[in-house]
């Protein structure tokens, strides 16, 4: 019992450390938060309207690389963020998907019911396109859409959003009659790769994407103009019109003043030279409006604080809610027989969704940021504890129970003086168990806005810097190990011995 005792005052200090890393212990909710996708483009704009917010007086927050345009969109209508930069094409054949609006007009009028407005567009369409490498394309003679039908056998690998898209695959497919089967979705970044180890042939890319020089691609002429323009605008809520009108009025200043030469620019500057993005949005806004910006340039240390304080609370919370639950659960299960079938059925399936698909699950419920990966967290953390319970006390002899009824102790007192000392040592080892994939699972988090490490290993994917994602994955790898350790420590305290000794062979 003292061990269990001794698991609750964890559970609490946990609580306590995370209110204390909280990255939204100290944020307003009348501040205007501007989200991002996770690819550079659409990062870089979003921090050109954060500094421009702030040129007014304002304190934005920036949530950057939150994911693809569902997530973006899905927030913006919730009111978790106000503003995203977003791209005309995408607004009609994704997020307006079967509406039929196609002209800057009929978006408007249709945006408007779900109360959102946008911008004029900013001065450049990056639309879809598809590229191969340019040696080749020249040795297939490949040099528009069309010409990929005399090829059946070559591979392609596409975006995962790309891959179910109103204007991606499988409409390009159809149009375009293309009779490919060996056709993957994979991550954007990692598409690129693929394309120059030469394990694809053909990957969907972005007009204004500086990695179409890098990678030596060429972009085939789409001939029957399958793929809209893709002007990019800037979506925001319309209440914003009366809660912060100068904000408005500077994202007005945009329109028209993003040339695609200048974009391509910026991307080159991010991801091919790693100017950080904060810094190149800085320098536009010098040198296109003459607006002085400060820019902060946050240290290795400072930023692997930062992210370290976003994981613990992530972990602390949905591993202390856990604990607190699973245990209980596990002891109910070995209780009582027929329910505990159903209670550990039911946390098996929970531990079989994907840990991706269970982050998206709780977005409709919970929105974006921490409370969906906290709960997404929870839910995993369930099954190693509950069953840890459950078999710990299945262990038990039954001549042990018998010789604690004998001495008359009630259902309570045995619980608490015998079965739980017993079963510390098998409970324990569920919670080591949990900690360890909580802090793994945890990365994914940074994939909906909830940061953590997860926020480095997506930015080193994106800018292709191993060493980002070395920051983001050697600390969540100690992080695990820390953990574990803890737990071997507690044992080690709070088991009794007996209970340690390995038995004779």
């Amino acid at each position: 019992m003292k061990t269990y005792f001794i698991i609750i005052h964890l559970v609490v200090c946990n609580i306590i450390i995370a209110n204390f890393f909280s990255p939204t212990a100290h944020s307003s909710a009348q501040q205007i938060k501007v989200g991002s996708k996770k690819f550079t483009e659409s990062v870089i704009l979003g921090e050109i309207v954060t500094h421009l917010i702030k040129s007014t007086g304002e304190q934005p927050v920036y949530l950057r690389e939150l994911g693809g345009t569902r997530v973006l969109w899905n927030a913006l209508i919730k009111g978790e963020i106000d503003i995203y930069p977003e791209y005309s094409g995408t607004i009609s054949e994704e997020i307006l998907s079967g509406e039929g609006v196609y002209s800057e007009e009929d978006i408007r009028q249709a945006l408007a019911k779900h109360g959102i407005k946008m911008t004029n567009p900013l001065g450049f369409n990056n639309t879809y396109a598809i590229g191969m490498k340019e040696e080749v394309s020249e040795r297939l003679k490949i040099g528009k859409i069309s010409d990929l039908r005399q090829h059946p056998d070559l591979k392609f690998g596409f975006g995962n959003e790309f891959m179910d898209r109103g204007d991606g695959w499988p409409t390009l497919r159809n149009d375009y009659h293309l009779p490919q089967q060996n056709v993957r979705g994979l991550d954007h970044d990692l598409a690129y790769r693929g394309l120059e180890k030469g394990t694809i042939h053909a990957i969907d890319i972005y007009s204004t994407d500086a990695k179409v020089r890098y990678y030596n691609l060429r972009i085939l002429k789409d001939d029957l103009n399958h793929f809209p323009a893709y002007n990019a605008v800037i979506l925001y809520r319309a209440d914003l019109e009366e809660r912060a009108p100068h904000v408005i009025t500077v994202l007005k200043k945009l329109e028209s003043k993003i040339p695609e030469s200048e974009m391509i620019k910026m991307n080159s500057r991010a991801n091919l030279d790693m100017v950080s993005e904060s810094q190149i949005a800085s320098d536009f806004l010098s040198e296109s409006f003459s607006l002085e910006t400060e820019t902060y340039e946050e240290t290795t240390i400072g930023r692997l604080l930062r992210h370290t304080g976003e994981h613990l609370f992530l972990v602390a919370i949905s591993l202390s809610a856990a604990i607190i639950i699973s245990i209980p659960l596990g002891i109910l299960s070995a209780k009582m027989p027929g329910l505990g079938q159903v209670i550990l059925g039911i946390v098996g399936i929970i531990q079989t969704i994907p840990s991706l698909a269970l982050l998206v699950f709780m977005i409709p419920l919970l929105g974006i940021g921490g409370p969906p990966a906290i709960m997404a967290l929870f839910l995993y953390s369930l099954l190693p504890i509950v069953r840890n319970t459950y078999t710990g006390f299945q262990d038990i002899r039954p001549q042990i129970r018998e010789s604690a009824e004998a001495l008359g102790l009630p259902p309570g007192a045995r619980l608490r003086l015998v079965e739980l000392p017993m079963v510390s040592r098998s409970i324990l080892a569920g919670i080591k168990t949990s900690a360890v994939i909580n802090v793994g699972t945890a990365t994914l988090g940074a994939l909906i806005g909830a940061g953590g490490y997860g926020q480095l290993i997506l930015t080193g994917i994106r800018l292709d810097n191993m060493s980002l994602i070395l920051q983001g994955a050697v600390p969540a790898a100690v992080l695990a190990l820390i953990a574990q350790g803890c737990f071997e420590i507690l044992e080690r305290l709070f088991v009794p011995k007996g209970l340690r000794l390995k038995p004779a062979c």
